[in-house]
């Protein structure tokens, strides 16, 4: 994973509303940040795409092509292939494979991993165990009764309208406020890992040299940041990070930011991985956003919450038709003994 070290929240702590995507590093920032709420479905190909990396080169194809756009061996991933998979993905985690084409190339090479597995595993009858046997078929019911509800609860054909969204809106304008976002850049000089004297002196040498640099009249943060800052994609940018909901910067770092004028450089901030010393370049204020900037992402959330209460009816009527009985002394019974 590439770092890009942002003064992040963690992500029990972060609002719900936001619309950006951040990739961040080193120690306890190692996470994806992921817009808006949380999608439901498990995507295991992404999931291994970050630690299973392989020696393979997946080739450019062109639209409509069915040709191999990896392999490995005699293994390869068609592009009909691909396309079904990222059809499959939401929306949101399709996004962020188009913007990030190195996170499009390791999904294609953790997808490689996975055939080569099975192809082993098939050559071996590993799926004729018994016990893996027993375990398939438990997967078969579970998601043909998962597809199955799926198609009784939906929402009605045109839910939502125009009227239930105004309706939605207006009765949950809190839920759309957009907190004030910072564009910030840093300087980052590195804390050594181990305490080791000579290093932690050199850290600290390099620190007062960068802010006393910083105190000259004349001191330009964008190139001191290009030249000094101990990281590397935003010192290639001059230091800037980009924009952060003010929610999702760390504790530590907000302090210092809300009470910052624009354009001033803050005092080196010491955190855990090392000194941040930040510089405010712009300021968006907190504002309520239109219903037509989130309408989608409204009505999206609308029809999922109306699918999950057709589910429920469903059941409910299913149960009402055929009651369940369950002999408990049996259950208990079946507890006690020893399971084979």
């Amino acid at each position: 994973m590439k770092r890009l070290l942002i003064p992040i929240m963690p992500m029990s702590q972060r609002n719900q509303t936001s619309y950006e995507v951040y990739w961040v590093g080193r120690d306890r920032w190692a996470r994806r940040m992921v817009s808006g709420a949380t999608s439901g479905r498990a995507l295991p190909v992404l999931l291994l795409a970050g630690a299973l990396l392989v020696g393979v080169s997946p080739l450019r194809v062109g639209a409509g092509e069915t040709v191999a756009v990896a392999k490995v061996g005699e293994t390869e991933v068609k592009a009909d292939e691909l396309r079904a998979l990222l059809g499959n993905l939401d929306p949101r985690d399709r996004a962020a494979l188009a913007r990030d084409p190195a996170l499009l190339n390791r999904t294609v090479r953790a997808l490689l991993v996975q055939r080569l597995v099975l192809q082993e595993a098939l050559a071996k009858q590993w799926d004729k165990q018994p016990a893996v046997l027993a375990q398939l078929e438990r997967l078969r019911q579970s998601s043909l009764i998962e597809s199955y509800l799926d198609s009784v609860a939906v929402a009605p054909a045109g839910y939502p309208s125009d009227a239930e969204l105004q309706s939605a809106y207006d009765s949950n304008r809190a839920a759309f406020l957009v907190p004030r976002q910072f564009r910030l850049a840093q300087i980052f000089i590195g804390a050594p890992k181990s305490p080791n004297k000579d290093e932690t002196d050199k850290a600290q040498a390099k620190l007062d040299a960068v802010v006393k640099k910083l105190r000259q009249p004349e001191s330009d943060f964008t190139a001191l940041a290009k030249t000094q800052s101990e990281e590397s994609e935003s010192a290639a940018r001059g230091g800037e990070i980009g924009w952060l909901p003010e929610t999702r910067i760390q504790p530590e770092i907000r302090l210092r930011v809300l009470g910052q004028a624009k354009d001033v450089v803050s005092e080196p901030i010491r955190l855990e991985d090392g000194w941040h010393i930040i510089k405010i370049l712009d300021v968006k204020e907190a504002y309520t956003a239109p219903l037509a900037e989130i309408r989608e992402q409204l009505a999206t959330q609308m029809r999922t919450e109306r699918a999950k209460a057709e589910r429920q009816n469903y059941l409910a009527r299913l149960l009402q038709q055929s009651p369940i009985s369950v002999n408990e002394l049996a259950v208990s019974n079946v507890l006690e003994k020893p399971l084979k």
